[in-house]
């Protein structure tokens, strides 16, 4: 558990709950309606859109699935759907992971 929070965390927890309160209020539920709908807490859903106290993970996953969001979230982390994510993709499947293979990779034959 994270005992000590960046300055920069704390702020991006904050953001990340506002934009989970902002997708609730757009789609017209009241925090206990959705803290209903996702199975948690009032004051786990509080703790979530206010970005403080510590969550856990599959709270987190219970309310963006309850707003349609999951999945949008789940694939943003794939690193396949970035640039750099893919570049650093490419560059770990091209390199070769032992003695023997980066020996087979600079074999003449091989080129």
């Amino acid at each position: 558990m994270v005992t000590r929070r960046s300055p920069a965390r704390t702020m991006m927890l904050a953001e990340l709950g506002s934009n989970i309160a902002r997708w609730r209020k757009l789609q017209g539920l009241s925090a206990s309606q959705l803290a209903e709908r996702a199975h948690v807490t009032r004051d786990t859903l509080r703790s979530i859109e206010t970005g403080t106290g510590a969550p856990r993970l599959d709270s987190l996953l219970a309310v963006l699935t309850s707003l349609g969001m999951a999945n949008t979230v789940i694939a943003s982390t794939d690193p396949w759907n970035s640039i750099a994510g893919r570049t650093l993709m490419d560059a770990v499947l091209r390199m070769p992971s032992t003695a023997s293979q980066r020996s087979a990779a600079n074999h003449p034959r091989n080129s």
